[in-house]
């Protein structure tokens, strides 16, 4: 990898930051503390408000392809479980999305959600199932539940009760933050390496 790193965030409206001032934003907050983590990580916040696993998984190639992402974090299914999508169909989706960027050369974080209890324990179960199966049949880190600490804190959250509001943008953060941290640290190494006189191109 030469030059500086980049991070492609590919989500919903929790990435995207619905209702959220833009400075206060995770993936935001998260291009600050990169700027001072290793040198010029470049953050690429491809997320879209309502989207489902099948919307990301339409995007995505398009994105590889003109952004050559070293790191790729997905976020998605949150829209899949409140339509009641097939669990199955979430399943294939996210996992070809993974499997798509690790072809191209990426590491890739998988985020999770859980749905509410209102929604029958078998299908909530099954739902957040698929990111446990996905993350281990392509060998990548999760964070289970993207939301820890901020879901079940109604100061955290906006009046609808599903989207985080302004305070709890460095919770989420933070949650990211403890999975990423170590596929962040390898590609700033990398990059350090190739940015040295004499490196291989």
């Amino acid at each position: 990898m030469l030059g500086s790193p980049k991070l492609l965030v590919v989500g919903d409206s929790l990435s995207a930051g619905y209702g959220v001032t833009a400075e206060h934003r995770w993936v935001t907050l998260l291009a600050d503390r990169l700027r001072t983590h290793c040198h010029a990580v470049e953050v690429i916040n491809a997320s879209v408000s309502g989207d489902t696993s099948s919307g990301g998984m339409t995007r995505l190639t398009p994105l590889l392809q003109r952004i050559n992402p070293d790191i790729v974090i997905i976020e998605l299914g949150g829209n899949d479980g409140l339509r009641g999508i097939d669990t199955k169909t979430m399943h294939d989706n996210l996992l070809r999305m993974v499997r798509l960027a690790q072809a191209d050369g990426a590491e890739v974080l998988l985020l999770g959600v859980k749905l509410p209890s209102n929604y029958g324990p078998d299908f909530v179960q099954a739902f957040h199932q698929v990111y446990f199966d996905v993350a281990d049949a392509a060998s990548v880190p999760l964070l289970p539940f993207f939301l820890e600490g901020v879901a079940l804190h109604p100061e955290l959250m906006q009046a609808d009760g599903i989207h985080p509001n302004d305070a709890a943008q460095p919770v989420l953060l933070e949650n990211v933050w403890e999975k990423l941290e170590p596929l962040l640290e390898a590609g700033c190494r990398s990059a350090s390496m190739a940015s040295e006189p004499g490196a291989r191109e």
